[in-house]
C-alpha cells in the first residue's frame, strides 16, 4: 500500500512540474484501432467479352445493321417488310463472316446425308447426338454440317479506341 501511495505522490508533483511520468506509471493501453476504410463504390462492371468479341459485334452493326434490327421490335410489322429488311441485314452480316472469318463448313456432306464417323474423330468437330453407345465407326445422319472459321482478320483497334461503342450515335446537322 506504500508503494501506491509514494507512486500517487510521484506522479501528482511529476504532473504538476510539467515532467514526465516514470515508464512504470505510464499505463499500457492497447492500440487504438485502425481507422475504417470507406470503401470506393465498385467501378461500373466492365464487358467480360475481349475486344475481338466486340469488334466482330460492330462489324456486324456497321454493314448489316444486326443490333438495331435485334433490338428493335418487329410485332407491328408485316412479314413482307420483314423479309425485305433481313435481305439488306444478310447481305451485311454475310460480307462481315467473308470478309473477316472465311467461314466454311467443318462436314462437306449434305444436310440429312448418310455419314460414318471413324476412329479418332475430333469431338470439337463432331458432335454426336441421338442413341450413344459402341466404338466408332458410328453411322449417322448429317443433321448440320457445322463451320469453322478458315481465319481471324479483325481491324486493329486505334489507340484509346473504346472498344464497348459498337456503332457511334448519329447525329445530322
Amino acid at each position: 500500500m506504500w508503494r501506491r501511495i509514494k507512486l500517487a505522490f510521484v506522479a501528482f508533483f511529476r504532473v504538476l512540474l510539467g515532467k514526465p511520468l516514470p515508464e512504470d506509471l505510464v499505463p499500457k493501453l492497447p492500440p487504438p484501432p485502425a481507422p475504417k476504410q470507406i470503401e470506393a463504390p465498385p467501378p461500373a462492371p466492365k464487358p467480360e467479352a475481349g475486344p475481338g468479341a466486340l469488334q466482330l459485334l460492330g462489324l456486324l452493326q456497321r454493314e448489316g445493321r444486326l443490333v438495331d434490327f435485334l433490338t428493335e421490335s418487329i410485332d407491328g410489322y408485316e412479314d413482307a417488310e420483314i423479309g425485305a429488311a433481313v435481305r439488306d441485314i444478310h447481305r451485311g452480316c454475310r460480307k462481315v463472316l467473308d470478309e473477316h472469318f472465311g467461314i466454311e463448313p467443318v462436314m462437306t456432306g449434305a444436310e440429312n446425308e448418310a455419314v460414318v464417323i471413324e476412329p479418332g474423330f475430333d469431338p470439337n468437330r463432331v458432335r454426336l447426338t441421338g442413341n450413344l453407345g459402341g466404338q466408332p465407326p458410328f453411322k449417322g445422319t448429317l443433321r448440320h454440317r457445322g463451320w469453322r472459321a478458315k481465319k481471324v482478320k479483325l481491324p486493329k483497334l486505334a489507340d484509346g479506341m473504346d472498344a464497348t461503342i459498337l456503332a457511334p450515335a448519329e447525329v445530322e446537322l
